[in-house]
């Protein structure tokens, strides 16, 4: 059997379907001829991350497709349902890239709070000559511990933030209509660990009492924070979105920044991926990655492993 990896998998997974018999193609296919590649060399699975899109009409031009899988959390780039109705296996990894989209909310969290976003742009340019004047433009940065963390969907990737954070010695609160409470286990590297047990709250206590607001939820078609949210929340929040483009209004967001309501935010994700508004790449108060998430070693070697051993459950078990 074949397997298309379209966007890549890991040499664990590729090792782990290759002993078990299954062909692996990590061929990079243009999106308008995935169909063709598809049909033309008879792959059984497709494993995607976020840049190719497994839609109705793929589904229906491919009749050898087996499973569709996605490396990652989110499934809006595939019909989930459509598929399903096809007799399709729709997979992904939701656990895989937990600890790495965390990581990577702090990351911006912490350059945020210390400007580190900004003063690497400007050392480079003015550290020789404007030093002084620098250091006092970044001298006023604010420290986690003590701080509250509003973090909006506590699932998987929520719940690993809350983790970090009460390690950080900040206060937790969470809002999730699917989750009434959750027992956050911080765990040590000797072995110990503490519970703690978090009740979730109404959306708009964590816009009214948070100092950082986090998302963690997918996009369902309209903005979850924009004006009316921004105008919530305390004076001086710091903003982060490393879930999905779109969730956060970017035009709200500017504005709120240049208002001073919003001290900082950092985007991972962006309403117009690939090509993300200019006013937003410039802006000296956001701290950007590209859509780099669930893109550590640890993580990618997981997710790998993880639709391996789901691709050879399926189809050994046919």
């Amino acid at each position: 059997m074949k397997i298309l990896a379209n966007d890549g998998l890991s040499p664990s997974g590729i090792q782990t379907l290759e002993k078990a018999g299954f062909e692996v193609i990590t061929t990079k296919v243009a999106q308008e001829q995935v169909a063709n590649y598809i049909n033309n060399n008879s792959i059984d699975v497709i494993l995607v991350r976020s840049a190719t899109k497994v839609r109705k009409d793929i589904i229906d031009s491919c009749p050898s497709i087996k499973i569709i899988g996605r490396g990652g959390v989110g499934m809006d780039n595939i019909d989930v349902d459509y598929a399903v109705e096809k007799g399709i296996h729709v997979i992904n990894t939701p656990a895989a890239s937990s600890e790495s989209v965390a990581e990577l909310v702090f990351a911006h969290l912490f350059s945020g709070a210390r400007f580190l976003h900004d003063a690497n742009r400007n050392m480079p340019l003015d550290g020789d000559s404007q030093f002084n004047s620098l250091k006092k433009a970044y001298s006023d940065g604010i420290e986690l511990r003590g701080k509250t963390i509003g973090i909006i969907g506590f699932g998987r990737i929520g719940r690993e933030v809350a983790r970090m954070a009460l390690g950080l010695g900040m206060k937790v609160i969470a809002s999730d209509k699917h989750v009434d409470e959750a027992t956050i286990k911080v765990d040590f590297y000797n072995g110990q660990f503490i519970n703690v047990n978090i009740e979730t709250e109404p959306i708009e206590d964590i816009f009214k009492h948070a100092d950082f607001i986090t998302v963690h939820t997918p996009f369902l078609g309209n903005h979850l924070i924009g004006k009316k949210e921004f105008d919530l929340m305390k004076e001086g929040v710091g903003i982060i979105n490393c879930a999905r483009g779109g969730v956060i209004d970017e035009v709200a967001l500017i504005d709120a920044l240049d208002e001073e309501k919003v001290l900082f935010a950092g985007l991972d994700v962006f309403e117009e991926e690939p090509t993300p508004a200019i006013q937003v790449l410039m802006n000296p108060k956001i701290s950007m990655t590209p859509h780099i998430g669930a893109a550590t070693l640890e993580a990618q070697d997981r997710i790998g492993t993880e639709l391996a051993e789901q691709i050879i459950s399926l189809l050994k078990n046919e």
